[in-house]
C-alpha cells in the first residue's frame, strides 16, 4: 500500500515521510501570547502540507487538508483495507451509506448548534440542497424567492423542480455593497409576495463573501408564514454561528472549505418542526422510516467511510486551535486585504466597509483593460498564487495565510497594473 503513497508524493514532490508523518503538537500557547504571527506561521509549517512556495488564497472553493486529517483517512483506509475490524473497533466492515454515525451526528451537532436528530451527514452542500429543494412538499404554484448572489447550486435544486412545472421561482437584487444589514433585511422582506412560500438564499454569499443577517431576516419570514432555507457553504468553520441562533428551517454545509474536513463532507440540518413531511430524494432501506429523523436522509449507498473520519479530525483539529482563534486570524487577514485593495485606484470594492458584513472573504472588481487582467492571471500563475475570480476577484483567507501571501499577490497585482 505504502508503493501508492509514495507515487503521489513524488507526484506532488513531497518526500514520503513528509506525507505519512504524524502530525505535530500545535505552537505553544507562549508563542502566540508573544508572537502571533509566528504561532501561526510555525502551525502552518508544523500542520499543512503544502510547500512555501504557494500562496493559496481560495479556501472559498475548497479547503486545505491539515496533516491529522490526512492521517485519519489515510489510516483508515489502510485499516479497511485490511479488514482489520479490531483497529476499527468495528463487528463488521463499516459502510457509511447506511450507518446512523450517532456518535458522530452528535459531535458535528454539537459544534455547529443544533440537535443530533435533526442533522444528516452528506457529501457537500450541494448535495443537501438538492434534498432539501426536491424533497420539500409544496404545491403547485408555491413561489420561491432566492437572491441574484446566489451560486448555481443554492439555484439550481430550485429551478429543475421550476422546469418541471411544480413552482415558480423570483429573484431579488441585492445591492453591491450594501450599505447595512438593515438595508439587507428590508429589500429581501418586502420582497415576499403574496405567493411566496419560501425564502431560499445563503448565509454567506459565494460570489462577494456578503454575510447575511440571517436571524433577523428568518424571524421576519417566518412571521409571514414563509419557510427558510440557508444555504451555509461558506458558513461552518468561517463565522462563529450556531445554526439553532439562525432560525431557519433548512441548512446546508460544506465543512470541506472552512473546517478542514476532507472533499466529500457536507451537512443538512432540517428542523424537527419539517423532518416528517420531508422526503428524501434517494430511496434505499430505511428511506420510510421517520424513526430514523434526519438519520433517513443520509441513507443513500455505500460510500466512502473514511471521509467521515477526516470529518471528525477536521473538527477537532479546529476545537482543538479554537474557533474563537481561528475567525479572530482569518477575519484579521480579510480586514488587511480590504485595506489594501481598496487603496488602489484602479479597484471597486464590492466588499462593504462595514466588517459585520462579511468573514474571510473579501471581493472587489479590477478595472484593468482584458490584457492586463490575462497578465495578472499568468504572472499569478508563475508564482504559485491560488485565488479565484476574472476582473470580479475574491479573496478568501484562511489560518495558513501569511501576510508574505498578501505581499506577493497586491505587489503582483501593482506591477501589472503599471
Amino acid at each position: 500500500m505504502m508503493k501508492n503513497f509514495a507515487g503521489a508524493a513524488a507526484l506532488f514532490g513531497l518526500p514520503l515521510h513528509k506525507i505519512s508523518a504524524e502530525p505535530n503538537q500545535l505552537p505553544p500557547e507562549s508563542l502566540f501570547g508573544t508572537n502571533p504571527d509566528s504561532y501561526w506561521d510555525r502551525l502552518r509549517s508544523d500542520q499543512f502540507l503544502m510547500p512555501n512556495v504557494r500562496a493559496f488564497l481560495n479556501t472559498g472553493s475548497l479547503g486545505v487538508t491539515p496533516r491529522p486529517v490526512f492521517n485519519a483517512v489515510v489510516n483508515y483506509l489502510e485499516k479497511a483495507a485490511e479488514l482489520n475490524v479490531e483497529a476499527l473497533q468495528v463487528e463488521q466492515y463499516p459502510r457509511w451509506g447506511y450507518e446512523a454515525l450517532d456518535e458522530e451526528r452528535l459531535a458535528i451537532a454539537e459544534f455547529i448548534g443544533c440537535h443530533k436528530d435533526e442533522l444528516a451527514i452528506t457529501h457537500n452542500a450541494t448535495e443537501a440542497m438538492s434534498i432539501i429543494a426536491g424533497g420539500m412538499p409544496l404545491p403547485r404554484g408555491t413561489e420561491v424567492l432566492l437572491t441574484d448572489q446566489e451560486h448555481p447550486s443554492g439555484t439550481g435544486p430550485w429551478k429543475l423542480r421550476e422546469i418541471k412545472g411544480e413552482l415558480k421561482t423570483r429573484t431579488v437584487n441585492l445591492p453591491l455593497p450594501p450599505k447595512s444589514p438593515e438595508q439587507l433585511v428590508d429589500i429581501i422582506i418586502s420582497a415576499i409576495g403574496p405567493k411566496t412560500r419560501v425564502l431560499s438564499f445563503s448565509g454567506i454569499m459565494s460570489p462577494t463573501g456578503l454575510l447575511m443577517p440571517i436571524r433577523e431576516i428568518c424571524d421576519a419570514a417566518r412571521e409571514r408564514g414563509v419557510i427558510t432555507v440557508v444555504d451555509g457553504a461558506h458558513m461552518t468553520g468561517q463565522v462563529p454561528v450556531k445554526i439553532d441562533d439562525m432560525h431557519c428551517d433548512y441548512f446546508a454545509g460544506s465543512p470541506h472549505k472552512w473546517l478542514f474536513s476532507p472533499a466529500g463532507s457536507g451537512v443538512l440540518y432540517i428542523s424537527e418542526s419539517r423532518l416528517d413531511e420531508h422526503y428524501p430524494v434517494i430511496a434505499t432501506a430505511g428511506w420510510d422510516d421517520k424513526a430514523m429523523k434526519a438519520g433517513r436522509f443520509m441513507r443513500f449507498g455505500t460510500n466512502n467511510r473514511a471521509i467521515i473520519e477526516g470529518f471528525m479530525a477536521g473538527l477537532e483539529f479546529a476545537k482543538s486551535i479554537g474557533p474563537d482563534r481561528i475567525y479572530q486570524r482569518i477575519h484579521e487577514l480579510a480586514l488587511e486585504t480590504f485595506n489594501r485593495a481598496r487603496e488602489l485606484p484602479y479597484v471597486t470594492m464590492l466588499t462593504p466597509e462595514d466588517d459585520r458584513m462579511f468573514g474571510s472573504l473579501v471581493t472587489f472588481r479590477i478595472n484593468l483593460p482584458e490584457q492586463q487582467l490575462a497578465l495578472l492571471w499568468q504572472r499569478c500563475t508563475e508564482r504559485r498564487i491560488w485565488t479565484t475570480g476574472d476582473q470580479q476577484l475574491r479573496v478568501s483567507t484562511h489560518i495558513h495565510t501569511r501576510y508574505s501571501d498578501l505581499d506577493l499577490f497586491f505587489e503582483t497585482l501593482r506591477e501589472v497594473a503599471g
